[in-house]
């Protein structure tokens, strides 16, 4: 008995010491984004608009690109208010040329790219019957190879100073394939093994990797993201889920939560609650995991509707959809240049 009390002691006293010298060393890594450059792609509207925000009252100077123009427009001249320098470039991540282009002329413009924010990405619903090779192809050029030829272009720069953050925002659908986004977790999956991977690559260059799975947050985007099927049923059921406060988060604290790990070049964090349990709960029960989402899938709306076609969430509008039951998002869209004016 008298053995065991003190085995837990020592294993306590280990556990702590472990705790205190890994606070310490978070510490000792943070990163001051003062004058720094900071390089967002997708940072017009929605998350990587409030991650600008979030840099901007950090004293960084902003790099957004981004494929609408006007959204562009509009950030740039919202950011303008938080008196840091910004520059916004059109750029579809998909097209390798552009990409390249980009981070030239933001390197040329800026004199160095500090921290990147692999932020752009689409999302496809619908049953699987509805997706196409394209819908796949689309997924993967832009939540992993947008990414990965990004990645490379910055790389040499931060390699020969010694010092850098790439910062990757992946999913809960990275961790945790779900019905109805196959084309979306399947590329998510690819960019979470990416990031991981290049973290334990590139420690001895002093650049710090880290790898952001957010669970559904209140961004405003499900207006802008496309929807196959019937369009109607499954934009409803994706803004409701994205509205209720116990299942999504705010953006703003996940934007915050964001800047914070890339602040002290932590190589995870899992944004939300129920993100959290689910990464936890399929780690240790993972043939359970899938068998519970194939009854959730038996919910969800079947084959139909427009079948491979694509409708916006913003022409996916029903009764339910635009309910009291998706104020949230409904809000978040008007604050986050989801809507046009």
């Amino acid at each position: 008995m008298q053995r065991n009390k003190r085995n837990l002691a020592g294993l306590a006293l280990g556990v702590g010491a472990f705790l205190g010298v890994r606070a310490l060393v978070r510490r000792s890594r943070a990163y001051d984004f003062r004058g720094k450059v900071v390089l967002i792609t997708g940072g017009s509207r929605g998350l990587g608009l409030l991650l600008a925000r979030e840099f901007a009252r950090e004293g960084a100077q902003l790099a957004l690109c981004a494929r609408n123009s006007d959204e562009l427009d509009r950030a740039l001249d919202e950011l303008a208010d938080y008196g840091v320098p910004a520059a916004g470039l059109h750029c579809d991540v998909t097209d390798r040329r552009q990409v390249e282009q980009m981070v030239d002329t933001f390197r040329l413009y800026f004199g160095h790219i500090d921290v990147l924010v692999n932020n752009a990405g689409v999302i496809q619903t619908g049953p699987m019957e509805t997706m196409t090779l394209a819908d796949y192809d689309e997924a993967m050029r832009t939540h992993y190879w947008g990414p990965v030829v990004a990645t490379l272009a910055v790389l040499p720069e931060m390699k020969k100073r010694g010092e850098g953050r790439i910062v990757n925002i992946t999913s809960i659908g990275g961790k945790v394939s779900v019905p109805h986004l196959l084309p979306y977790c399947g590329s998510k999956f690819a960019l979470v093994g990416f990031s991981e991977g290049l973290r334990a690559e590139l420690a001895k260059d002093g650049i710090a990797v880290t790898t952001v799975v957010p669970g559904l947050m209140r961004t405003g985007s499900p207006r802008n993201a496309t929807f196959k099927g019937q369009h109607r049923a499954e934009y409803a059921w994706f803004k409701i889920s994205d509205s209720l406060p116990l299942v999504s988060m705010s953006a703003q604290r996940a934007a915050r939560n964001i800047v914070s790990a890339c602040r002290h070049g932590d190589a995870e964090v899992v944004l939300s609650l129920p993100a959290k349990a689910a990464v936890w709960f399929h780690g240790l029960f993972p043939g359970l995991t899938s068998d519970l989402l194939g009854v959730v899938n038996r919910g969800l709306p079947g084959p139909g509707g427009i079948g491979t076609q694509r409708a916006r969430g913003s022409e996916s509008e029903s009764a339910l959809s635009e309910s009291w039951l998706t104020g949230l998002t409904q809000q978040a869209a008007r604050e986050n240049n989801q809507v046009p004016v």
